[in-house]
């Protein structure tokens, strides 16, 4: 009966080899109550994106007292472009925008240069706002960083780059937009390529741990990469062609439904001989 037994080994490390890892597939699997009080206890809402160098801003300016002829001199003049080729007096509009330089300052009608770099939103519209009212009476500004976008790539449904309208994106909110990761994707492994001040910074974060609702990182920040590597299965089939795997894919489909076989085999086998020894001892 070794060859039973022989079998038997068989199937069942073949079984294993073949069997999928729920650990690495499942987010935030420490999620238990103390946690999640943890997490709820963070002043997450709080978080607001910072204007860097390089952005494009959307700055208009108004008054609840003030004609818009009156703070005109505050806002950019619509823009007209002809089209290429158009021949025509039609023009489309456009409305300009401000453009951080490297020292994170604007050139602002009337003002001057206005450093913004680093500020909030919510910071820039107060400093704006008190360099405006020596000039106007209560202005409103309205600010917006147009510019902001994040890119997501590697083993994602959909890989994209992301407009943000409201300024503020986590990292889950960015792997949902593109249709989230694929089941060959590394969770405990997701990197970010972040620009800070010229410098290249790179992280790394675990979606199966909720340690990553602590992180700085969490939240994603203009121009931010996200990188979503390749676990060890789809890195083990990047070395076959699509003839090899699909040769592969029937070899183990063909094992899978002999290991099946052979297990039913074994269980009948097994419930026949404990059969025979009950009627001989019965019979005893």
């Amino acid at each position: 009966m070794n060859y039973k037994f022989l079998l038997l080994i068989l199937v069942v490390g073949f079984l294993q080899a073949c069997q999928s890892v729920p650990k690495d597939v499942g987010y935030f699997q420490d999620l238990d109550s103390t946690m999640q009080e943890h997490i709820n206890s963070m002043d997450c809402e709080q978080y607001e994106a910072r204007i860097k160098s390089n952005d494009r801003l959307l700055i208009t300016v108004s008054s609840p007292t003030l004609s818009q002829e009156v703070v005109a001199q505050f806002n950019l003049p619509m823009t007209s472009f002809l089209s290429p080729g158009d021949v025509s007096v039609q023009t489309s509009s456009s409305i300009q925008t401000y453009l951080v330089d490297r020292d994170g300052y604007i050139n602002f009608p009337v003002i001057g240069n206005i450093k913004l770099g680093e500020l909030s939103i919510a910071e820039a519209k107060q400093s704006m706002a008190e360099k405006i009212s020596t000039h106007i009476n209560k202005p409103i500004i309205n600010l917006e960083i147009i510019s902001f976008k994040v890119t997501v790539m590697g083993e994602v449904f959909k890989p994209a780059s992301i407009d943000v309208a409201n300024g503020r994106i986590s990292i889950l909110d960015a792997l949902g937009e593109v249709g989230d990761l694929t089941i060959y994707g590394n969770r405990k492994n997701v990197k970010i390529i972040r620009d800070n001040n010229g410098k290249k910074e790179f992280a790394s974060l675990d979606l199966t741990s909720s340690s990553i609702f602590s992180s700085p990182y969490f939240y994603l920040q203009q121009n931010d990469v996200v990188i979503v590597e390749p676990n060890n299965t789809r890195k083990k089939e990047s070395r076959y062609g699509e003839s090899e795997r699909y040769k592969l894919s029937v070899f183990s489909t063909a094992l899978s439904s002999v290991s099946v076989i052979a297990s039913t085999m074994i269980a009948i086998i097994s419930i026949n001989k404990t059969t025979t020894i009950t009627t001989t001892t019965n019979k005893d």
